[in-house]
């Protein structure tokens, strides 16, 4: 569905992006992501989380803000009931 050399990263907007995944039905989405940020997207969510143009200021990065960041937070394990 998604061609990935079309798309750039709605975050950081790299310029090229790999399909991680997709649809078990062919056609209906695709999984992206970014080999700079990291970030991730279905093709099918919203503008917001998909375009450039439309993802919110705030959450934007560029290559220099990802260069400086002090470092990646870890996922915490999860907690056993």
């Amino acid at each position: 569905m998604a061609d990935p050399t079309a798309t750039v990263c709605p975050r950081c907007a790299h310029q090229s992006v790999d399909l991680v995944f997709s649809s078990p039905v062919p056609g209906v989405w695709d999984v992206l992501q970014c080999p700079q940020c990291l970030y991730m997207w279905r093709t099918s969510e919203p503008d917001r989380r998909t375009r450039r143009d439309a993802y919110p200021e705030p959450f934007r990065m560029t290559a220099e803000d990802i260069r400086n960041a002090p470092e990646v937070p870890a996922v915490p394990p999860l907690r056993t009931a």
